[in-house]
């Protein structure tokens, strides 16, 4: 029995021994015991790229803008423009990538206000080595102060470089404006009278009428300097639905203007009277250039439906040159369309037999200065000074011609 209780003793003795062997720590990293060369044994770890991509790779270039006005290069003053009216410019975009490109489009309007330009931001689809062009209006405010004005587009896109292009404009002021509106029913009359003789532009309206008008419009402006494009005078009128209420009501009126060509306009008239009972619509206008790119030009154009009188007398006399006379009258309910362009191109004449145009009329010639010794310690140019004569005389007698000669241009 004795002997049985030590060999049970030594049973659990070893089987505790082998039970710490199991659990003691080897003291090896992990992988250790994986086979040198196993590739199905060994764990798999993700490997990092040392960069990431880029959005543009294989995809660059540059955008290029370009801002342009119509009409030939020669052109002067074409950034001129006067308050109110509109200037136009034309925005290019060209695209100097290898792919098709958004090219995102933003003024910068600089002294400028957002109000003047007709768009702020665009967006034009661009192809490859491609341009796409769009126009950009600008209209100064009727209280815009004169002088310079500059603005610059910009123009980007995903993958490109920026690109961006400057501008600039110059605002002119009215030296006159005269605008009228009315819209009702009764008595209306209204008389105007302009006269600029600096400029030779005169001219005058006389309206009145009796009854109902929806609109009727009468507005007037001057610039006496006006450069590039800018009319130096010009009428807008407007009549919109003119009805005579009762019997004797009518819409009565005489217009007139005249561009004087003694101080440098067209010679031109153009008069206009009417008296109607009924007036659908009219919608008139008369433009003078006398100074800037479009100088010696007026036109009138004129669209009506009435039922009356009326009657155009339209003139241009140049004297010794040209002279045109048109005369209209139409009584009864009618539709016109009338545009009447006058234009002077003929040149200043110079003084009769100047270019010697006259054979066999004398001209006397004006004398040479300081032929008459009135010119003591006056400069003279050297080309207008009297020669001398260099005497090639041998003889006594000769050499005294020579010197009496000198002596008399002196």
């Amino acid at each position: 029995m004795k002997k049985l209780m030590i060999y049970i003793a030594i049973l659990f003795i070893l089987a505790a021994s082998q039970a710490q062997a199991v659990v003691e720590d080897s003291g090896n990293a992990p992988g250790d015991d994986y086979a040198a060369g196993d590739s199905w044994s060994s764990p798999a770890s993700p490997s990092m790229p040392t960069y990431l991509p880029s959005p543009c790779y294989g995809d660059s270039g540059r955008l290029k803008v370009g801002i342009s006005q119509s009409g030939p290069e020669s052109e002067r003053d074409k950034a001129y423009i006067t308050q109110g009216s509109t200037l136009g410019f034309m925005v290019s975009v060209e695209n100097e990538g290898d792919t098709e490109v958004e090219a995102d489009l933003s003024i910068n309007p600089r002294g400028c206000p957002f109000e003047w330009f007709n768009w702020a931001t665009e967006t034009l689809t661009i192809p490859a080595g491609g341009s796409r062009s769009l126009p950009l209006q600008i209209t100064p405010d009727v209280n815009a102060a004169a002088g310079k004005y500059e603005f610059e587009v910009e123009a980007t896109g995903s993958c490109r470089k920026p690109g961006k292009e400057a501008s600039q404009f110059v605002v002119q002021v009215m030296d006159y404006a005269s605008k009228t509106y009315v819209s009702g029913e009764g008595d209306f009359q209204i008389s105007k009278n302009l006269k600029s003789m600096k400029s030779g532009i005169r001219s005058s309206k006389d309206v009145f009428f009796k009854g109902e008008v929806e609109d009727l419009v009468k507005n007037e402006y001057l610039v006496v300097g006006a450069k590039g494009r800018n009319p130096n005078f010009w009428e807008e009128d407007q009549v919109d639905d003119y009805r005579a209420k009762d019997s004797g009501d009518s819409l009565i009126g005489e217009e007139s203007f005249k561009s004087s060509s003694v101080f440098g306009g067209v010679g031109a008239r153009v008069t206009e009277t009417y008296d109607v009972t009924n007036m659908s619509y009219k919608d008139q206008d008369f433009t003078l250039h006398q100074t800037g790119s479009l100088k010696k030009m007026a036109e009138f154009n004129t669209e009506d439906e009435f039922t009356g009188n009326y009657w155009i007398d339209a003139k241009q006399s140049i004297p010794g040159q040209q002279s045109l006379k048109e005369q209209e009258w139409y009584n009864g309910s009618f539709l016109i369309n009338r545009t009447i362009v006058f234009r002077d191109q003929t040149k200043p004449s110079t003084a009769p037999c100047q270019e010697g145009d006259c054979p066999g009329i004398f001209m006397p010639k004006k004398p040479a200065p300081c032929q008459k010794g009135d010119c003591h310690d006056v400069y003279i140019p050297r080309k207008l000074a009297p020669k001398r004569v260099v005497s090639p005389c041998q003889s006594i007698s000769c050499h005294s011609f020579t010197d009496s000669l000198n002596g008399f241009g002196k």
